[in-house]
């Protein structure tokens, strides 16, 4: 239903890497409908860059001025060129995706020009009010038009807000596609490997990016010194590391922590798939690997003081830790019965879907967008 659309009629606003991740398979099924447009709130032609080309994605409109200002900042500087672009070429509906700033703008921008609005990945809830996405994701959730939930658990988020019925949709998670798609075939796996000098199922594979983890000297090093920790004890650590976590270590001087630690540049998505595949353990704060590790079949620690995505620790893939002793102490259990546990995760399901989700969604604009012309009549999900 979505090639019925017009060419370049479907504007999906994005601004990270990860909503490039998340979004790619619903850009692939609105194909010529799509009108890609970047805020630049993660932007670099080395990153950004090369997740366009891995992902197979058109090259977007790219605001300007938006990287490394404040948050209030980035959100204004993207509204309002954003509402400036709709004005000169009105799209036939907005398309946003989880809870950032760029996902913020891009709401407020087609709400102020009454344009459809689709959020995927609606209903998250961390019920944190110190986290800014969590303010983002639930401004969005009653602007949009469209409510995409991946999970009943999101539908239940959504329904106890009081939001219309008739707007939400449980289509289930565009994670399961992209992982499926983009996770290499067996023999670059094992070439990956190689490279890193790594045995399959004998290490850690470990992400921090996030400010509660990277912006104080505490919190940064009692991560560090647990990674060491496992080092030390003979198990491999890579620790492929995001730009702001490499600036953080350098100005607390917690260099000394990663000595044992075999630390490298950022990844391309394709290539974290493949080493975050064969890991024994992940260790992470954030959202996407949450999903990931479900699909992948891997154990998760998930270093955060709360999550939005609660379905991985209940499906028994990952469990919530604080920095320090906590996750030193689970990290040593969960290596220490590997084999069963992974055993286990590989005969259990993800709960984020079949896989089908892009599609749904595609679909479900094509009809709000159908709706929203002049006489097409009322009753989003009703037909």
């Amino acid at each position: 239903m979505s090639t019925c659309l017009p060419p370049s009629s479907v504007a999906v606003v994005l601004g990270t890497r990860p909503e490039l991740v998340k979004l790619a398979p619903l850009i692939h099924e609105l194909g010529a409908a799509t009108r890609l447009v970047h805020t630049g709130q993660h932007w670099d032609e080395a990153m950004s860059g090369r997740f366009l080309r891995d992902l197979d994605l058109p090259r977007p409109e790219l605001l300007t001025g938006v990287g490394g200002r404040p948050r209030a900042g980035q959100i204004a500087q993207s509204l309002g060129q954003l509402d400036a672009a709709f004005a000169e070429d009105r799209p036939v509906a907005v398309v946003v995706q989880g809870d950032t700033n760029a996902t913020l703008a891009g709401a407020l921008a087609a709400n102020a020009r009454e344009i459809p609005l689709v959020h995927v990945e609606a209903g998250l809830r961390s019920f944190d009010r110190a986290m800014p996405e969590e303010h983002n994701r639930v401004m969005v959730d009653h602007v949009a038009d469209l409510l995409c939930a991946a999970t009943p658990d999101n539908v239940a988020n959504l329904r106890a807000e009081s939001l219309d019925e008739r707007r939400i949709a449980l289509t289930g998670n565009t994670v399961v596609e992209v992982v499926r798609r983009q996770l290499p075939d067996e023999q670059a796996r094992a070439a990956l490997l190689t490279a890193h000098r790594l045995r399959p199922d004998g290490y850690v594979l470990a992400t921090v990016h996030r400010p509660e983890n990277t912006d104080t000297a505490e919190a940064l090093g009692a991560v560090l010194a647990e990674l060491d920790r496992i080092a030390r004890a003979g198990t491999p650590v890579l620790f492929p590391m995001h730009p702001r976590t490499r600036a953080a270590v350098e100005r607390f001087g917690l260099d000394g922590l990663l000595e044992r630690v075999a630390v490298t540049g950022p990844v391309g998505y394709a290539d974290f798939l493949g080493l975050a595949g064969h890991a024994a353990l992940l260790v992470s704060d954030s959202g996407g690997v949450q999903e990931e590790c479900t699909v992948l079949g891997r154990p998760l620690l998930v270093v955060r003081r709360s999550t939005e995505r609660p379905e991985a620790v209940d499906a028994g893939f990952a469990a919530l830790v604080q920095p320090g002793e906590e996750l030193g102490e689970l990290a040593r259990a969960w290596l220490s019965d590997s084999p069963e546990r992974l055993a286990r995760l590989a005969a259990t399901s993800s709960p984020y879907g079949d896989g089908l989700a892009s599609a749904r969604i595609a679909e479900l604009t094509a009809r709000i967008a159908e709706s929203a012309r002049p006489g097409a009549g009322a009753g989003l999900l009703a037909a």
